[in-house]
């Protein structure tokens, strides 16, 4: 996983074999293995043995491999995380997280798990979802709170459940705690990973979505259903036109430094020390892919 782009997260059931075998058609850049809201109590120990039997096959190959347990708290957590620990996990997305005990637990539980199974100890990441009131303004606490956060990601629905609204098209209520998981994100140096776009049919309003997360900050995006994977990998990677861009706004800066002037000047508009390492952030980004 190390030096992977995530862009795009496709939510998989955990107990649904046919899915696992079309995870090759889909390619998203991780699976996000499902044991919570997509699997039924009664199968949730099915899902756990089926992820653990595919952790390192074949079927998930070239993917970052994820699991979402059932949260802190409920009679399924330690269960789910025991079941699913295993070469070839790279980490477990936790949901409605609102305190630092909470991150404490998830973290004892996976150092047990680690040790049982002669993993290193810190290698299975953490990637709490913040989708409840509490947990969105501890946002930058709980980014913050242990070595094994990976990132954080926003849970719309469940968050304005939890507020009392309904969900609308354009995301006004959400528009300020999302930019603010964003933020904590950052603040943090961790990876920021938007809420799900939940309207299937909708490609314009994913289009657009993907956009505004996009320009708040964050750097990927879950999928919940395998035809978004292509419009969230075009939208979180660079263009061509930005990529072309950002080379010569580096080279300009580069032969600038090499005559030993501070003016630099790229198509009219001055070229300044954010502009260049924003233009490195963009190359190194696509290398990185």
């Amino acid at each position: 996983m190390a030096g992977m782009a995530l862009r795009s997260l496709l939510f998989v059931p955990g107990h649904r074999a046919r899915f696992y075998e079309k995870l090759g058609e889909f390619r998203p850049d991780a699976v996000i293995l499902d044991i919570e809201d997509a699997v039924p109590p009664a199968e949730k120990p099915v899902a756990r043995r089926m992820i653990r039997e595919r952790l390192g096959g074949p079927l998930l190959d070239g993917l970052a491999v994820f699991a979402r347990v059932n949260a802190v708290g409920t009679p399924f957590f330690r269960d789910d995380v025991r079941g699913v620990v295993a070469e070839g996990l790279d980490g477990i997305f936790l949901p409605k997280v609102e305190t630092a005990d909470q991150l404490r637990e998830a973290n004892m539980i996976l150092a047990q798990s680690e040790l049982r199974v002669g993993l290193k100890l810190g290698s299975i990441r953490l990637v709490p979802i913040l989708e409840t009131v509490r947990g969105v303004l501890r946002a930058q606490e709980l980014a913050g709170a242990a070595p094994r956060v990976l990132g954080v990601t926003f849970g719309a629905e469940d968050f304005t459940l939890d507020l009392g609204v309904e969900r609308s098209s354009d995301g006004f209520e959400s528009r300020f705690p999302r930019a603010w998981v964003a933020l904590a994100a950052r603040a943090a140096g961790v990876l920021a990973l938007d809420t799900p776009w939940t309207d299937i049919g909708d490609r314009d309003g994913l289009v657009r979505e993907s956009r505004e997360g996009r320009q708040l900050g964050y750097t990927g995006k879950p999928a919940i259903h395998p035809s978004q994977i292509p419009t969230i990998n075009e939208v979180f990677a660079a263009s061509a036109a930005e990529l072309e861009h950002a080379q010569r706004v580096v080279q300009a800066y580069e032969a600038a430094v090499a005559r030993g002037t501070g003016a630099i000047n790229l198509d009219g508009k001055l070229i300044d020390v954010p502009m260049v390492e924003r233009a490195r952030r963009v190359l190194s980004s696509d290398t990185g892919r």
